[in-house]
């Protein structure tokens, strides 16, 4: 067989149904009120931003503001800091990234400036939001300069990001709405000071949006009123991410025919690749693709190795989000092992490539495998229960074209249409915000 352009056509969708990946969409005669012959601008603060130095940070946040702009009438701008770090050679690693970040750039039709903030060793995390802030605010400052003014602040990731977008929020007073994305909820607010600073940001929002049911949940616990909060989960680009042929995808990769289970994220604890490797050592002839960078990429390959796993594991670098979709195509099985997770994006990426997924009980996965023909959740972090449910998937075989046709139910189009809603929502409600 040869192996040119992906076959397509037995999974074409026409997606006119709801979207079950976002709350209903409002009435679109709603959507421009208040606005007189121009767009809604819109001012995002985040560090979780993609550049052309480091083209996967964050590149969630970067997805969600491209569908907006495609679907309403938006001028958008980006802040997005980065820690300031004075040598660019490899040899430091991740931290000369943030050298060779360009000081502005233009990403897919939006303007992003990279001003530098500093983190100091150790102490960083108690003085981030301060250090940030100032950044931000001195970047805002220029923007007024030069002619863009917004009309609310779009900020994601609570801490230090949301922190310091309420202090920048406050000193220009514009609304503000903030996106809690996972970590930022179920781990930083465990710490009391970031605590107390994430609930008094929550509290001076307008609105705070969370990527799932589950991590507004966490939300209210710490205090916030739940009327405040909106759900609105992440979609998937099912453009993008689409079956691929199996062979031919293997093929690229020079995979081998043999069941394929595929792991994508980080290279760090809170992944569980760890778990994936001791699950798949287990099923005596799968082989298991890592994609990935980070600090654990060394213990992880080593730890394959004393499974006895060499000629069965490989480690892949981060690769571009096409190239991501042929390995998804490539694979019999997507595996998510995090021990926590706000809306694992991975799932519904590996879903739309029509691969069954097995993901630990976290976050908002319940959410995303709500049907068994999708995947298996496993409640016990234990390598003989998640190789039995990846046993399970690889014996059963899937129906790839209905694993697809439940993934493109989480269409962007309606996230974008509530997202737009909601920041909207916030400029005409402004009189409303608390100050000082």
């Amino acid at each position: 067989m040869k192996c040119g352009k992906p076959a397509e056509a037995a999974f074409a969708m026409t997606m006119t149904e709801p979207a079950v990946g976002a709350e209903s969409s409002p009435p679109s005669r709603v959507l421009d009120r208040n606005r007189v012959g121009r767009p809604l601008r819109v001012l995002t603060l985040t560090t979780l931003y993609p550049s052309s130095a480091n083209s996967r940070h964050g590149i969630f946040v970067e997805t969600r503001l491209r569908k907006l702009i495609a679907a309403a009438p938006v001028d958008l701008r980006v802040i997005a800091p980065v820690p300031w770090f004075p040598f660019s050679a490899p040899s430091f690693g991740r931290y000369s990234q943030f050298a060779r970040t360009p000081r502005a750039e233009r990403r897919h039709g939006i303007d992003v400036v990279h001003p530098r903030y500093v983190v100091v060793p150790k102490v960083g995390t108690r003085l981030q939001p301060h250090s940030l802030a100032r950044t931000m605010e001195s970047a805002v400052e220029a923007l007024l300069e030069q002619g863009w003014d917004f009309d609310v602040i779009d900020a994601h990731y609570f801490y230090p990001d949301g922190v310091a977008a309420a202090q920048v929020a406050r000193r220009f007073s514009r609304p503000l709405v903030i996106t809690a994305r996972g970590s930022d909820i179920n781990l930083i607010a465990r710490q009391p000071r970031p605590r107390h600073l994430i609930q008094d940001a929550a509290r001076r929002a307008a609105y705070v949006i969370t990527v799932s049911a589950a991590l507004k949940r966490e939300l209210i616990n710490l205090g916030i009123p739940g009327d405040l909060v909106e759900v609105i989960r992440n979609g998937v680009d099912t453009e993008l991410f689409r079956p691929r042929d199996q062979a031919c995808a293997r093929e690229a990769f020079g995979l081998g025919s043999q069941p394929l289970v595929a792991a994508v994220g980080n290279l760090v604890p809170e992944k569980g690749h760890d778990l994936v490797l001791r699950a798949v050592a287990r099923l005596d002839t799968a082989q298991v693709v890592i994609v990935g960078s980070g600090p654990e990429k060394q213990r992880l390959k080593t730890l394959a190795r004393d499974l006895g796993l060499d000629d069965r594991a490989r480690f892949m670098e981060n690769m571009t989000q096409d190239k991501l979709a042929g390995l998804y195509s490539a694979a019999d099985v997507l595996a998510l092992g995090s021990t926590r997770e706000g809306w694992p994006n991975v799932l519904l990426e590996a879903m739309a490539c029509g691969t069954p997924v097995v993901a630990s009980d976290v976050g908002g996965v319940r959410e995303i495998v709500r049907e068994e023909m999708v995947g298996k959740i496993v409640g016990r972090r234990s390598p003989e229960d998640f190789a039995l449910a990846l046993r399970s998937v690889l014996d059963q075989g899937s129906d790839r074209e209905r694993v697809r046709s439940f993934a493109s139910q989480f269409d962007w189009s309606s996230v974008a249409r509530r997202y737009y809603f909601l920041l909207n929502k916030a400029v005409t409600s402004a009189s409303d915000l608390p100050v000082g």
